[in-house]
């Protein structure tokens, strides 16, 4: 008889979270391609959910839809679920008690950042109440919970009680990701100039980088901007001294679009200091593009020697080594930093996570 992890694929029909929802079919994929001798991957999926990749032994639909079902599990009910070994590739997961000596069930979560904690502004409510309540009950029901950096884990140990039950595994650029050989074609259909560095940050953070842009004389794009954020990020960039017109703001896009646009780069300038997974950033490298980024734990953690980490007011002396001397150099780099994040990887300790539990 086969040990069966159970996956939950919460997004797979309504997409609540781009990255998350990518991270998480990656993760699937990554676990079949893993799976030890004598194991299998089944999935979890609400109700009226389409889903099917080879290697995946069984699907089970949940009698409810995402969002019934992420308002019961915050609740603590589970019906369908039953027990065994359970990875949450994020933290929407059946938080329930649970015998794992006896019964040998087990419950694992995944945290991607601690934005509800460290700046709750940029969420909305009902989103932070959601994510705090359901930290809550993985303190009290979780066998581990993953996040994908040292210093996330420092942090998230601050944060909530969890003893040794923080587990770091990496996330990486996602399957299949890169720019097509339409890329300048698309590039051309989202009007964007010849040269450009993408900023990529959250809330007052992108001024450094938009300062940084403005000292060099370069355009800026901002991908993923929430809806109605355009006026308010256009506002910081000309207070931050960026023409009007060298602000490109940018939703999110389709992802061989967004490859497109880092793909095209000059650089990438990463002003974030939430601990939180870059995502922007990883993808950037994996493309072999120059990453100028603020000298924080997490990015010290993902980026390590793949680029260039300064203090945020030498954001724009580093920037123009970037776009200049040293451009050659902090590709290559970047380009030999992605290769240590694969989902092969990365579901390989997944594996050994549920076999050491």
């Amino acid at each position: 008889m086969s040990v069966q992890l159970r996956i939950v694929l919460d997004q797979v029909a309504q997409v609540a979270d781009r990255d998350q929802a990518s991270a998480a079919l990656s993760m699937a994929a990554g676990l079949v391609a893993t799976a030890p001798r004598g194991c299998a991957v089944a999935a979890l999926v609400p109700a009226g959910a389409e889903f099917a990749l080879p290697g995946v032994q069984e699907v089970r639909q949940l009698p409810l839809q995402r969002r019934e079902l992420a308002a019961s599990w915050q609740l603590g009910i589970v019906p369908g679920v039953g027990g065994g070994l359970i990875h949450a590739p994020t933290l929407m997961a059946p938080l329930v008690r649970h015998d794992r000596v006896h019964d040998n069930d087990q419950t694992t979560v995944t945290l991607w950042d601690l934005t509800a904690w460290e700046a709750p502004e940029l969420l909305p409510k009902p989103s932070v109440v959601w994510q705090k309540g359901m930290l809550k009950r993985a303190v009290k029901h979780a066998d581990a919970v993953v996040v994908p950096a040292h210093a996330m884990a420092a942090r998230l140990a601050e944060v909530a009680p969890l003893g040794d039950r923080i587990r770091v595994i990496a996330g990486a650029p996602f399957d299949g990701f890169g720019a097509g050989q339409d890329a300048a074609e698309r590039r051309a259909a989202l009007q964007l100039p010849a040269r450009y560095v993408v900023v990529a940050g959250c809330g007052g953070s992108f001024e450094a980088g938009f300062r940084a842009a403005a000292k060099v004389d370069v355009d800026v794009v901002v991908l993923d901007a929430a809806d109605g954020a355009e006026p308010a990020l256009a506002e910081l960039a000309s207070a931050a001294g960026l023409a009007e017109h060298r602000a490109h703001i940018r939703g999110a896009l389709e992802d061989a679009d967004r490859a497109a646009v880092l793909q095209g780069a000059a650089a990438l300038v990463a002003t974030s200091e939430l601990s939180a997974w870059p995502w922007r950033t990883v993808e950037a490298m994996a493309l072999g593009v120059p990453i100028v980024a603020v000298d924080t734990g997490v990015h010290r953690d993902v980026i390590a020697d793949g680029g260039a980490l300064v203090p945020a007011e030498e954001l724009d002396e580093a920037l123009e080594d970037a776009l200049g001397a040293g451009e050659r150099r902090l590709r290559v780099l970047a380009a030999d930093r992605a290769r240590a994040f694969s989902w092969m990887s990365s579901a390989e300790r997944v594996w050994s996570l549920h076999a050491e539990l």
